[in-house]
Formats: structure tokens, sequence, C-alpha cells
């Protein structure tokens, strides 16, 4: 059966690069090879703020969920380490009946980052909700951290600032973080959702067509290009925003950890990630408390896919 399915694939891939198109924001847009321009690197050092976000969630019941949250900045010139900004806080989501239906409200400690009033959603809400089903408790965990991510590129004072991710508004309240962003403001996404019109992927279809031999952008649209930033790098990464910055990330996107992917995002994502050793321990530090001992009474309702887990 599988080499059955191996010929297949081939098939279909060579289908893939003979009449394809890219799809964004649901338009059909032709590959243009004049699209494509080099892009070299810059002698000029510029102070790039490098920024991404971690989160895990310490408790888990069907009407709440308790997450913790860092967002954190990477301060760079060229390849010197300069300031770096980290910031945590916890995020309490509990559900709430309104108006006829369930909604998510978000309590925030430790942080004046972001306003509760953008963490009240409707669990039917269409950014969060799945398919036909209402979202889940801790994606508002996800909307605090994406806000917050915003808000601190707001307040880093740089030449550049780059986030790990995309400039689309997805979320609700979103908008209100993304107008206080400057010009000077990029996002890079390390994985890409987008499709053509053949069904393939979008950065690997640019990286066939490409003849340039050093890092390369290819300009789809207004707001969204395409960029490989190392002669040598296997990825090509969805960009948006100030296409100024592209000389200056090409200078640092030679660390061989990741080719031809910015090394202060590779800080920025090291430093933010919240591990599962700190989960749990964030966790034992919640539940060994005697006041607190009603909660693991919740922890029962969520936690049998994980007793199957531990099963082997």
């Amino acid at each position: 059966m599988l080499p059955e399915i191996s010929r297949h694939l081939r098939e279909k891939l060579k289908v893939f690069f003979l009449t394809d198109n890219l799809i964004l924001n649901n338009k059909v847009i032709p590959v243009i090879r004049e699209n494509f321009q080099e892009v070299n690197s810059s002698a000029e050092e510029k102070t790039i703020a490098f920024v991404d976000g971690g989160q895990a969630e310490i408790l888990s019941g069907g009407n709440l969920s308790l997450s913790f949250i860092r967002v954190f900045a990477q301060v760079m010139k060229s390849s010197k380490k300069l300031d770096s900004f980290k910031h945590e806080f916890y995020v309490l989501t509990t559900a709430v009946y309104r108006n006829g239906e369930i909604w998510y409200e978000g309590k925030v400690f430790g942080s004046d980052l972001i306003e509760e009033a953008d963490l009240l959603v409707s669990s039917y809400d269409s950014s969060i909700k799945s398919g036909n089903e209402r979202g889940p408790i801790s994606k508002v965990a996800g909307m605090a951290r994406r806000f917050a991510e915003l808000k601190l590129a707001q307040k880093i004072k740089t030449d550049y600032v780059l986030l790990d991710g995309t400039l689309e508004i997805t979320l609700k309240n979103e908008e209100k973080y993304m107008a206080g962003l400057g010009k000077n403001v990029a996002a890079l996404a390390k994985t890409c959702s987008l499709f053509t019109t053949c069904g393939n992927n979008p950065a690997v279809l640019l990286q066939k067509l490409s003849s340039f031999q050093q890092a390369w952008s290819y300009l789809a649209d207004n707001n969204n290009s395409f960029v490989k930033l190392h002669p040598r790098a296997k990825h090509v990464f969805r960009f948006q925003g100030n296409l100024e910055i592209l000389p200056f990330l090409v200078n640092g996107s030679s660390d061989p950890l990741f080719l031809g992917y910015p090394y202060g995002l590779i800080l920025a994502d090291k430093l933010a990630r919240v591990s599962e050793e700190e989960r749990k321990s964030l966790k034992m530090q919640l539940l060994l408390n005697k006041e607190n001992r009603e909660f693991t009474e919740y922890l029962s309702t969520t936690n049998a896919h994980e007793i199957l887990d531990n099963l082997g």
C-alpha cells in the first residue's frame, strides 16, 4: 500500500508546480517572477527588539482555567545582546451565564499590560469556537498572551520590532492592541497555513520557483511577503510589516541551530517558553496548599485523557 501512496503523492506534487497561484484572503494571486527581490545584508547596525510569548495551563476544569503567561523581548544590535524585557502574569478564566449564553471572563493577576474588559468573550465567538462547538475556556489565555505581546512591542523603543507570528487580526478586541503598533513593527511566522490553488504550500512553491542563490523576498500583496533569510536555509517564512528590516535580519539569521531564522527570535522563544517542569511546579505550589484542596474536584472533570496517557 505504501508504494501506491508514494506514486500517487509524486504525481500530485508534479501538478503543484505546473500552473499554481497563491491564495491570500480568499483572493487568487498569480505568482510573478518579477516579485522576487534579492535581499542583501546591511553593514549598518540597527537595534531590533524580538518579541515572543509562552504560556502554560496550571489548573483546568470545564468552567475555569488558570494559566501562567510570560512575554519576552530581546533587544539586539547586530549580534550583540542589549536590553531584555520579561513580563509574567496569571490569567484566571471563569464561565459566566449572560444574556442567555455562556461567556468567558478573564481576570488578570500581576500585569498592567492588558485590560481585563478585553478578556470578556462569548464562548461562541467566531474567533475562539471550534467548528459548531463553543470554544474551549483555555482560549482566553491565548488572547491574553497575544495582547500582552502586542502591548510590550508598543512600549519598547528601538529602531525596529519583530514579532513572532503575523500582524493579522484574528481575535476579539485584538484590533485595539494592533492599532498602537508603530510603523517600525514587522512579524515573521514560523508556520504558514495558507494554500495555493493546487493545494500546495506557498513557501514550498516559492522555494522551487526562486532563481536567487542569496537571501530573497517575494512580495505577494501589499501586506504579505515570503522571505528566505539565508542562502542555505531550507525554510521560507511568511513576513508582514516594515520591509526595511529585512537586510538587518539577514545579518542575524546564520545560526546553525535554525539556519535562516533570526537569532533574536530563537532567544525570545527560548526565554519566553514555559517548560513542562515549570508548569508542574506551579501546579504543585497551588494544589499543595491545604486551603486549595477543593480545586482537585475540578481537575477530575478534565483529566481523563491524562489517565489513559499514563497507562501507556
